[in-house]
């Protein structure tokens, strides 16, 4: 599907099958979800623009590479940090927001409870970072709440995604490129990713 990038990578595939499996307990469970988040960024920054830099090692000068652009990583809340602190590591420039989200369970739609969005630059890359992308009802008000904040540029990246949720995601915001690991068919009636891996922020925070 045009948009929608399915990463397929022997270490990212190895991540995610420890994330799924319910016998991963939560320290583990943080440490697969970061390096499986560093993958997912490393591949959504494929095709960023660079500039040249000179630099200077021990014997001489020569020419290096750099972003051209800035990069916003926002994560929403809860469960979007545990992907947020690896994605920084690759990128300590990395100017950083968050959107705090939750899922009303008798309707399944997002309630918005806090925000902390700084003012993007037209030129910055900005990527929304949630482990889960469900129903798409978070994902579509989080890039709309973007765009008020002068984002221009918006890329999702997930871990797991319903088929349900692309395809709100996309026929919401049919301009933001999606980067996932894997892409499940089954959207249950209380909204949770089937076979996915469970609730991601309590396996991640140990809350079970």
């Amino acid at each position: 599907m045009k948009g929608v990038h399915l990463v397929r990578h022997p270490i990212l595939g190895q991540h995610v099958a420890e994330l799924r499996s319910k016998k991963t307990e939560s320290r583990d469970f943080r440490w697969h979800l970061k390096e499986a988040a560093r993958i997912l960024l490393l591949e959504a920054l494929a095709g960023a623009p660079v500039k040249s830099a000179f630099v200077e090692t021990p014997l001489a000068k020569t020419k290096g590479l750099t972003l051209a652009m800035p990069v916003v990583l926002v994560a929403i809340l809860r469960a979007g940090l545990g992907m947020v602190d690896g994605m920084a590591e690759l990128l300590p420039d990395a100017i950083l927001g968050h959107i705090g989200l939750f899922r009303d369970e008798r309707t399944l739609k997002p309630v918005h409870y806090y925000s902390k969005i700084p003012n993007i630059a037209p030129g910055a890359w900005t990527f929304l970072v949630d482990p889960m992308l469900a129903t798409g009802g978070s994902a579509v008000y989080a890039v709309d709440l973007l765009r008020k904040h002068g984002a221009k540029t918006v890329k999702m990246i997930s871990l797991i995604a319903s088929q349900a949720g692309v395809d709100i995601l996309r026929k919401a915001h049919p301009n933001v490129d999606l980067y996932v690991a894997a892409v499940d068919k089954v959207l249950n009636d209380n909204g949770y990713i089937v076979p996915g891996l469970g609730d991601c922020g309590d396996r991640l925070f140990s809350t079970l």
